[in-house]
């Protein structure tokens, strides 16, 4: 069990790193289109 998701993260650990970048600029591109309205 543990060994197979070991396995499994050692296969998609850059594409999770990717993931993970991703998600965070989508985070800032919301919190950013949030705040910008009441910025001007």
């Amino acid at each position: 069990m543990f060994g197979s998701l070991k396995n499994v993260l050692n296969r998609t650990a850059p594409t999770l790193i990717e993931d993970l970048a991703g998600c965070l600029a989508l985070v800032v591109i919301l919190y950013m289109g949030l705040t910008l309205p009441s910025l001007i």
